[in-house]
């Protein structure tokens, strides 16, 4: 996909800035010593080496290989003019693993195997006696553990009792693991390797809790590119307590998470999360724990001189059982775009409320965009304080049971445009001060009727709680979308506060609601949308009328007319305070600025057919 517009000023800017003052160059290599000097000569043989000496400015290079450490960061930069930066050697294939391999198996019967091995492995940390526990998390009436076991790379799954690992191998192999609770005793592990003998193949086994994790808060200005992270044993990431990634930034300002392979976390892949303490996990039956919450972090420095303007981009990110993204108010002030995202809690051995693609409390002026995310339990959820936040260009698609993006007890103003959402479900909508613009919209779509909660709206651009209001429904905005059966805008038609809707399109049986007063409605007329992937690329084909830029009156969508939320009545605005002007489509072309063609995509741009829309 194209860069988007909106991000040229702030990414460039960024990348300018930090092409600043050169520092040291600290290499690492397989091949190396903890005890050289880190020169490319003398390289070192752990990140951690590397990162122990790391200054503002520095450069740590890895070399091509297989790294089996957790990184903890003792110092970040000092700005973006003075990062530390992490980054795999050019051209070079560098992978960190929060694993070990496990050999030494004995065959007990037909495709079950045994391995033993000692505690003194773990070192202070033990997956196999971490149960996954928190704040809103349901076990489903079993345990779950931070394990995990790998053949040639891939989970198998945790079994809920010895006797099923005895079993003959159903749909997924299976392990399950007995463990002294001292560190001189030994843990077994029994696994099913459907013909196969795992002494011939790679065999691992979950270590740490993280791989790029620093256990202080406040580590700032660090850049990690190139690498592939995988095998965490990460625990449960409620918005009450601190949230641990495979990667996490443990409110800290300015990271750069880009150009990644994230994959096979536990819990979460990415976390740019909340800080922990003693209140961590007890909220999830208080009415007011995360308004307490949201108090603790700001006598803990939730502001926009000190949390958050991170950015996450162009990472691909898979396997994790919570979220891929996942964010607390640190999340404040950020960019996440250009990202595959897909296999997110797609086992569903437990479930609870904080699972999708991206899940973020507090995305405030944060903006989504040009992410792919499909192959999730849910696309998108941006729950509590949702305010300046745009979620723009985006595909989503084959997500479910849940939805494409779920909107939770938020009052804006929210900004959701040019967008495909084509899940079964599109919309779930718990919230106020949304403004959905040019999208399609090809899935269910519920409104809750009514929210009670008390919920925070802020200071503009900043993090400072005005108020608490309740959620009444509506307050939403529908512009120049073009909506597809089974689409049906009527759920609007039972909420509390007006909405605003014009200039949308209904096709194959998509219903309006009462708000609108002119809908182009055409119930018979099938857009033929297909959804390819290519070897190439994602493909898409869609039957789009020319004539529908005329046959209805229409109207540019900028800030003017989206107007302003009511609960902290302020317009719909960019995060650096300039008005929006939505004047280009998915691919950053310019629209008829007198007659704006309806969805996502300029008028014109399937004529010749398929079109391929991402990499």
């Amino acid at each position: 996909m194209k860069p988007l517009t909106l991000f040229s000023t702030l990414i460039t800017g960024l990348l300018l800035s930090a092409c600043g003052p050169q520092g040291n160059d600290y290499h690492v290599s397989v091949t190396g010593n903890d005890s050289n000097t880190g020169t490319a000569k003398a390289p070192f043989k752990t990140i951690s080496a590397a990162a122990a000496i790391a200054q503002p400015g520095d450069a740590v290079i890895v070399h091509e290989g297989i790294y089996r450490e957790r990184i903890d960061p003792p110092r970040g930069g000092n700005s973006d003019q003075e990062r530390i930066t992490y980054r795999a050697a050019d051209g070079e294939n560098v992978t960190v693993k929060g694993s070990e391999v496990i050999t030494g198996w004995e065959k007990v019967q037909e495709d079950t195997w045994k391995a033993v091995v000692t505690n003194s492995l773990f070192g202070d940390f033990n997956p196999f006696l971490d149960l996954i526990q928190g704040d809103w998390f349901e076990p489903l009436g079993r345990p779950h553990h931070t394990a995990a076991v790998y053949l040639d790379g891939h989970w198998l799954t945790e079994a809920p009792l010895a006797d099923s690992v005895m079993k003959p191998v159903g749909k997924t192999p299976l392990w399950f693991a007995v463990s002294d609770t001292i560190k001189e005793g030994t843990t077994t592990v029994w696994a099913q390797f459907p013909g196969v003998d795992p002494n011939t193949r790679v065999v691992e086994i979950n270590v740490r809790k993280a791989v790029f994790y620093p256990e202080k808060t406040g580590i700032n200005y660090i850049t990690i590119k190139g690498f592939t992270m995988e095998q965490a044993a990460t625990n449960w990431a409620p918005p009450t307590a601190e949230q641990v990634g495979l990667i996490g930034t443990n409110w800290s300002k300015g990271w750069i998470i880009e150009n990644n392979t994230v994959r096979y976390s536990a819990c979460s892949g990415i976390a740019l999360g909340k800080h922990g303490d003693e209140f961590d996990n007890t909220s999830a039956n208080s009415a007011e724990g995360y308004v307490k919450t949201i108090e603790r972090a700001t006598a803990r420095g939730w502001s926009p001189e000190n949390i958050g303007h991170h950015i996450v981009r162009n990472n691909h990110i898979s396997h994790c059982e919570q979220t891929g993204v996942v964010g607390s108010m640190g999340c404040t002030f950020s960019v996440v775009t250009g990202n595959e995202i897909h296999d997110i809690h797609i086992r569903q051995l437990f479930t609870g409320a904080e699972m999708a693609g991206i899940k973020f409390h507090g995305a405030v002026d944060a903006v989504i965009g040009n992410n792919h995310i499909y192959r999730c339990n849910r696309g998108l959820w941006l729950d509590w304080m949702a305010q300046g936040t745009r979620v723009t260009n985006n595909l989503f698609h084959d997500n479910g049971p849940s939805e494409d993006i779920f909107l939770e007890v938020n009052h804006g103003p929210a900004l959701i445009d040019n967008n495909l959402f084509l899940s079964k479900n599109a919309l779930l909508i718990n919230s106020q001060g949304a403004a959905f613009s040019h999208n399609i919209i090809a899935g269910g779509i519920y409104v809750y009727a009514g929210e009670q909660r008390l919920t925070p709206h802020l200071k503009a651009h900043g993090t400072e709680v005005l108020g608490l209001a309740k959620n009444e429904s509506g307050d939403d905005r529908f512009y120049n979308n073009i909506l597809i059966g089974p689409a049906n805008l009527g759920q609007y038609d039972k909420t509390i506060l007006p909405v605003w809707m014009d200039g949308n399109v209904y096709l194959n049986g998509a219903l309006p609601g009462k708000a609108e007063p002119y809908p182009l409605v055409l119930a018979d007329y099938s857009p033929m949308l297909n959804l390819v992937q290519k070897a190439d690329g994602w493909y898409l084909d869609l039957k789009l009328d020319p004539a529908w830029g005329s046959q209805q009156e229409r109207k540019m969508v900028t800030t003017e007319l989206l107007g302003f939320v009511k609960v902290p009545d302020l317009p719909y605005e960019q995060f650096d305070g300039k008005s929006y002007r939505l004047e280009t489509d998915f691919f950053g072309k310019k629209r008829d600025i007198r007659k704006p063609f309806p969805g996502p995509f300029a008028a014109g741009t399937f004529e010749d057919g398929m079109v391929k829309i991402l990499n």
